[in-house]
């Protein structure tokens, strides 16, 4: 499949995912235009991939979900670097193996991880308000000492129900 650009194809995706797909493609359109950047059919599948992913994705799983469409590894690792830079995607390092990546949380909203310790998955998962407002608390803290806080990440470790029988 060619980079060619794909402006045209935004809200043509039929998904069942609680992110907007056209609402999405159009801010990811924005954020590309401004970075002086196209938004090519590889881009599309990688952001269409990730909407689709439901957790973060590591580049093989990206590269299989995106085969239909054509994604190629090059065009694919190269795009999901772009798209981090102009913060459509964000890199999830599990210390594990692979690197995955998941759309910003700018796009799709706040959350946290549950971080199988064999296996390497990583699934998003959502804390309470009172977990948040705690979160907030140590910031102004933190804030107080002189540190400017930009973003914070929780992540659970464990073992996924995959994995958690045959340890």
């Amino acid at each position: 499949m060619s980079e060619g650009t794909v402006d045209t194809m935004v809200g043509e995706a039929a998904h069942a995912d609680p992110v907007d797909l056209e609402d999405l493609h159009v801010t990811v359109g924005r954020r590309l235009r401004a970075a002086s950047m196209r938004y090519s059919r590889s881009r599309y599948s990688v952001v269409e991939v990730l909407a689709a992913g439901g957790r973060p994705l590591t580049l093989p799983e990206i590269l299989a979900a995106g085969h239909e469409q054509g994604l190629a590894q090059s065009s694919a690792y190269r795009n999901l670097g772009e798209l981090v830079e102009v913060g459509v995607v964000r890199r999830v390092e599990s210390g594990y193996d692979h690197s995955r990546f998941e759309l910003h949380e700018s796009l799709t909203g706040h959350h946290h991880h549950l971080v199988c310790i064999d296996c390497g998955r990583v699934d998003d998962f959502e804390v309470p308000d009172e977990f948040e407002a705690g979160i907030e608390g140590l910031a102004g803290v933190a804030r107080a000492q002189g540190f400017r806080v930009e973003s914070h990440r929780f992540d659970m470790l464990g073992r996924c129900p995959a994995c958690h029988g045959s340890a």
